[in-house]
């Protein structure tokens, strides 16, 4: 942060710069498939690692942000990175830096680059960090694929106010001549992904057009021009599960080289393991102070489309066990809490409002019982998770019901971290 104060600074130049310095390890890397979008992103990760690994291919996957521990972010072949490893690298990379501006985003990537070329494995699962156009993973030149998540309203003061200015920015990842898979979009960002892929040449591999799949009771069809495969609920919580699993499907057919059956799909469908969404705790501290029949989920989603996909979510608990929910909420002040609240205010019955443990830029507990009183939502308070929790507790401990933290991934990697 003393070398560049500034959060996030999105361009390709201090990063590039410092990669030469270093023997340009994006170009040494192996085979990389490029991940952009706003939402869903590391649930199509942790498919994709799941059916590789069951493939029996070694993995290398690069994510953020981390939830406990940074290790979290750089996966070699497996195995987070280990501590005096990460050490050594950041350290080798502040020699070759020479003190110049870089931000933290920048250098960590450096980083993890020089460990995925250190450590042997078959693919690299990248995740784009804000953007993708000038996004610090944005100088693999020929990746063997790119994937386009869905597209919504995020991070507008660094990627513009509009989906197709926000698509734009996202299609930057796309290179010449290499396959893009194209997830769920709203039409203005399809059109945009359309116009990127088509001006360069790249071949399109979109929902809707190439590729397509149906939700059952307890599996889904997935559909191209090679026919239909039925497979397996994936194992991440959500109705919007099944999209980022068709699209984890959709992109194992356009990986060149790899060798992957339906039984390698269906096993990775069902043994993905993707944290803070939709997660239920069960064990620790916080759930052992829960009543009987009591629920705890923890979900990191924070922009408004993640508030739809939550409020469905809560519409689809209510279908089997319709226990009352509420919301344990806090959020950054670079999101949008009223445009995330309003659809969750119609599903639940109260909100507490708590600040994100050690973060500047959380939203204060004041503005954020106001936010939750626009969106018409009864809210309170609190200085902890733990004062919260045992006041929901208090005023409603003899009906069972559901009680969702929610509004950050930086909230919920604090919760995950206290609650061991």
């Amino acid at each position: 942060m003393r070398l560049h104060p500034k959060i996030i600074d999105l361009g390709l130049g201090r990063v590039q710069t410092l990669l030469d310095r270093l023997g340009n390890p994006e170009k040494k890397l192996p085979p990389v498939v490029h991940v952009a979008g706003t939402n869903g992103k590391g649930s199509l990760i942790a498919y994709l690692r799941a059916i590789l690994e069951a493939a029996g291919y070694r993995v290398h996957v690069y994510t953020s942000p981390h939830l406990v521990r940074f290790h979290e972010r750089i996966r070699l072949a497996g195995e987070l990175i280990g501590e005096q490893a990460l050490i050594d690298l950041i350290e080798e990379c502040e020699r070759a830096n020479r003190q110049e501006q870089i931000t933290f985003f920048e250098i960590t990537t450096a980083a993890a680059f020089l460990a995925f070329t250190r450590t042997k494995a078959d693919i690299l699962l990248l995740e784009t960090g804000l953007g993708g156009r000038s996004d610090a993973t944005n100088v693999v030149a020929a990746p063997l694929a790119t994937v386009l998540m869905p597209i919504s309203m995020d991070h507008m003061q660094f990627l513009g106010n509009t989906l197709a200015k926000i698509a734009f920015e996202k299609a930057g990842i796309i290179k010449r001549g290499r396959p893009v898979i194209v997830g769920v979009q709203p039409p203005e960002a399809a059109a945009v992904f359309a116009t990127s892929g088509t001006e360069l040449d790249a071949p399109l591999f979109r929902h809707g057009v190439e590729w397509n799949f149906a939700i059952g009771d307890d599996s889904f069809t997935y559909r191209d021009a090679a026919g239909a495969l039925t497979l397996p609920k994936p194992v991440l919580a959500g109705r919007h599960q099944f999209a980022n699993a068709a699209t984890a499907v959709a992109t194992t057919s356009k990986l060149d080289g790899f060798k992957i059956a339906p039984a390698h799909l269906a096993a990775g469908l069902t043994q993905a393991e993707w944290p803070a969404r939709m997660q239920r705790l069960k064990r620790g501290p916080l759930p052992d102070m829960l009543p009987p029949d009591w629920e705890l989920w923890l979900d990191g989603g924070h922009n408004e489309d993640a508030g739809q996909i939550i409020a469905d979510m809560i519409g689809e608990w209510r279908k089997d066990d319709p226990k009352p929910v509420s919301l344990i909420f806090g959020m950054l002040n670079t999101k949008e809490p009223l445009a995330f609240l309003r659809h969750l205010a119609p599903v639940s019955e109260d909100l507490s409002a708590v600040a994100i443990p050690g973060d500047h830029a959380s939203l204060s507990v004041e503005d954020m019982v106001g936010f939750a009183q626009r969106a018409g939502l009864p809210a309170e308070g609190f200085d902890s998770m733990t004062a919260a929790l045992k006041t929901v507790i208090g005023k409603h401990g003899r009906v069972p019901r559901r009680v969702l933290i929610c509004g950050s991934l930086y909230l919920a990697g604090t919760v995950l971290a206290d609650n061991g």
